[in-house]
């Protein structure tokens, strides 16, 4: 399942980080007048201070301290002019110093960001390829963009996963010149590392393979001079290596440093590196502070604050280990992360732990996926071991309650992780259902009372108790694979019977461009000629593949209305994992809808923008001229101009039952647009469809041939079919098909829109809905526009991510 527009996406960032400043979690300010890196202050709490990236403290160190004040009494607050032309007097001292630290030709930048917008469009050229570990960071993705600009390849492989980036690499590597891989050396969210002992033997094997390395996070407490994890592994840089480290952190001061294994490249980025080549200096005392701190890391000293904190880091792991918290990986790095999976419980939690006086971040997507929020908080050589001890203990006593507030256990976080479950847990009981109501999921249509269903949803669009029967006739058992569809319907009533949310899923393979950018479908169908099953996912949806409409009955007024909705989410995880999907979809939720926007983010949904729903409300007119009275002049003129000007050159006829010939006929002009319609790129449906429809008697299609004098001799006539469902009081476009030979010149989507409108009038409907994509097509025929939204839950970002990663850059 594709992600949303770009607009939009940022649009969902921003509502997820609003909900967590309404918890009081981000957008904070400290207080007070000093900073002693142990404590911070926040609305008047003193809190224990477990989220700096300053690992080794340095940045309270007297002797950097002094050195700032120094320079700047010396040199002043800044150095206003760019390096291309000279550098005050103390920035060689420092770049001598750093060069010692890496033993290797070095560049300081202003900030590892500017080093990446710098360094990676000078060094990946344009026939070379730039493959991204899907969780290297955002920095380096930006940077990338600068790339694809140019026409350059940019790719994406899941996260350290070695054998897809070597599979790649074979793909590859006839095709270009140097392939880099850029990854972090440690990430910043997990504390995971890059597989170096898997990466270097891959270098061995393909030549073309370089290294693109962000250690920003592995600086000072680790390597040789505390050049960092990379370097600690490496010990001498090689020469198909450029590694990024920071002046900050961990190292105390400000800027950003790029180390190369190859003269040439550092020369390249050294003359011209764009941003590196007209941007201002570090200031005065930002370099005499990292001189100072690079003073310190070239002594022995480095290696007793690097004991200090390792010694802290591993207390700080061997107390985690006595206890059931999901910490995602053990780490040698000061990084840790408490697995809580829902956003929700996360919140809880940290909101626990501040209000018990410890600070610690949360971390939401985009920095993590969507369900794989949680606590991530670091371990400095501030933090004194009675409070490591102390933060553990309360952890360890405020989790479960989060856990049980939110109606969620430990081990469906521990599935959302992927981590193991000790056998002992395994039978841990789940959490209750809500109180007060009672959950019905059954897996026919056949097992629910039709009037009630009716009565509830059958005129929000094609999905009424017979429609359902009939879809479930053709997609349930068919013979292929990929067309066979498992039904669930759920109904969750109070304890007096009365339903107060119902709504229906199916288990299916969805194309997961399906909502993309029509230039990324184009893409995936290439690859889909040579492997079929090229970006698809098994997916639990709301609704189908096949219906539109509002597919949620919700009792807003209901006292139980919030708790109803939670139920829905905790079957939904049970049924995701009973049907084997990678993602959950609930769908065709009305856009401005707040409440279900909230409580979806919470439960782990990211939301995405969906195509809107074209109905015409109401069917009230008396005659044709009303109708079009009722129109705007401009889409009276459309009329005009478009259908009746071009209705003469067919001969159109609603039918209840089509012929063998007309049938085979209809579902190839059906393929056609589904093999045209990049911009909704659903899956083609199978022909038994359409053979089932020719049987019922809910269904009748509406065909349009185009008359001799207009055809070419020998095509067959029949140019364009709609294929409608009638529920008791709606008429339902539901598919269409056309020959797009004649469709342009002889307007035959338009007149497909128009006469599917009169016929709903004429069997006296009192509504029509017209499906999804060209909205503003169907709104000149009074059709009204309903915004809609869908709330997506992945195993993983990465196919989300892949996709969003092939949208070209314009």
């Amino acid at each position: 399942m594709a992600k949303s527009k770009h607009n939009h996406l940022l649009d969902t960032i921003g509502d997820l980080i609003l909900n967590a400043k309404k918890e009081g979690l981000v957008h904070l300010y400290t207080e007070g007048t000093h900073f002693d890196g142990r404590h911070i202050q926040v609305e008047g709490k003193k809190l224990f201070h477990f989220g700096t990236t300053g690992y080794l403290g340095l940045e309270q160190d007297q002797r950097l301290k002094d050195a700032a004040i120094d320079a700047i009494q010396r040199y002043g607050t800044q150095f206003p002019l760019s390096k291309t032309y000279v550098s005050f007097v103390i920035y060689k001292e420092l770049e001598k110093a750093v060069r010692k630290i890496y033993n290797s030709p070095i560049v300081i930048t202003k900030n590892s960001t500017l080093a990446h917008i710098g360094v990676i469009p000078t060094i990946v050229r344009d026939e070379d390829v730039l493959i991204l570990d899907q969780q290297v960071h955002a920095s380096v993705q930006n940077a990338s963009q600068l790339l694809k600009a140019r026409g350059t390849s940019v790719q994406l492989v899941k996260h350290n996963d070695v054998d897809m980036l070597e599979n790649t690499l074979k793909r590859l590597r006839n095709k270009h010149q140097k392939i880099w891989y850029a990854a972090d050396g440690v990430y910043s969210m997990f504390g995971d590392v890059v597989p170096l002992e898997q990466l270097l033997p891959l270098m061995e094997r393909y030549p073309q393979l370089h290294l693109y390395i962000d250690d920003v996070h592995g600086m000072s407490w680790a390597g040789k001079h505390g050049a960092g994890y990379v370097m600690s592994k490496l010990g001498t840089l090689r020469e198909r290596i450029v590694l990024v480290g920071t002046l900050s952190k961990s190292f105390g001061a400000s800027g950003g440093v790029v180390a190369f294994g190859d003269d040439h490249l550092y020369e390249a980025f050294k003359v011209f590196g764009g941003p590196q080549t007209f941007s201002a200096q570090l200031e005065p005392p930002s370099v005499a502070a990292a001189l100072a701190s690079a003073n310190i890391h070239l002594s022995d000293e480095i290696y007793d604050l690097q004991q200090d904190l390792a010694e802290k880091v591993s207390l700080c792991n061997q107390l985690i280990r006595k206890t059931d918290l999901p910490l995602i990986q053990e780490n040698v790095c000061p990084v840790h992360f408490i697995g809580a999976a829902l956003p929700a419980v996360s919140y809880e939690f940290a909101k626990r732990l501040m209000n018990d006086g410890f600070y610690v971040n949360v971390a939401t997507f985009p920095v993590v996926p969507v369900k794989n929020t949680g606590i991530r908080f670091t371990i400095s050589r501030h933090n004194q071991p009675e409070e490591i001890e102390a933060l553990v203990a309360a952890m360890q006593y405020h989790y479960p309650k989060a856990l049980e507030k939110e109606g969620y256990s430990l081990n469906q976080v521990r599935k959302a992780f992927k981590l193991p479950i000790p056998e002992e847990k395994a039978t841990e009981v789940q959490p209750k259902s809500q109180e007060g109501l009672h959950v019905e999921v059954v897996d026919t249509i056949c097992k629910v009372n039709p009037e009630e269903w009716n009565n509830l949803l059958g005129e929000r669009g094609a999905f009424d108790w017979n429609a359902l029967s009939f879809y479930e006739d053709v997609f349930t058992n068919h013979s292929v694979a990929h067309h066979r569809w498992d039904f669930i319907y759920l109904l969750i009533r109070d304890n007096e019977g009365k339903v107060v949310l119902a709504t229906f899923f199916t288990a299916a393979l969805w194309k997961d461009d399906v909502l993309a950018a029509a230039s990324v479908s184009e893409q995936a169908e290439l690859i889909r000629k040579i492997d079929p099953t090229y970006l698809t996912s098994r997916v639990l949806s709301m609704g189908s593949l096949i219906t539109d409409g509002d597919h949620l009955y919700l009792n807003r007024e209901h006292p139980l209305c919030n708790n109803a909705l939670k139920a829905m989410s905790t079957t939904l995880e049970s049924l995701k994992e009973k049907y084997r999907c990678n993602t959950v979809m609930v769908r065709d939720i009305a856009d401005n809808d707040r409440e279900i926007n909230h409580f979806m983010h919470t439960q782990g949904y990211l939301q995405i923008t969906l195509p809107e729903s074209a109905v015409i409300q109401k069917l009230d007119w008396n005659s044709q001229a009303e109708y079009l009275s009722r129109l705007s002049s401009k889409s009276r003129s459309h009329i005009k101009n478009d259908i009746f000007k071009f209705q003469s050159h067919f001969d159109i006829e609603a039918k209840e039952k089509l012929s063998a010939e007309d049938l085979l006929r209809s579902y190839h002009l059906y393929q056609d647009v589904s093999n045209h319609n990049f911009a909704f790129n659903n899956v083609e449906f199978p022909f038994r469809l359409f053979e089932t429809m020719n049987q019922d008697s809910n269904w009748e299609f509406i065909t349009f041939r185009l008359k001799e004098e207009f055809m070419v001799a020998g095509d067959d006539p029949l140019v364009g079919v709609v294929f409608t469902y009638q529920t008791k009081e709606s008429y339902c476009a539901v598919l269409l098909g056309m020959d797009y030979q004649y469709s342009r010149e002889h307007k035959v989507y338009k007149q497909i829109i128009f006469h599917a409108t009169m016929r709903a009038r004429a069997l006296g409907k009192e509504r029509i809905f017209l499906g999804l994509t060209s909205g503003q097509e169907k709104k000149k025929y009074g059709a009204t526009l309903i915004p809609r939204v869908g709330y997506l839950q992945a195993q993983d970002n990465y196919k989300l991510e892949l996709v969003e990663s092939m949208v070209e850059v314009a």
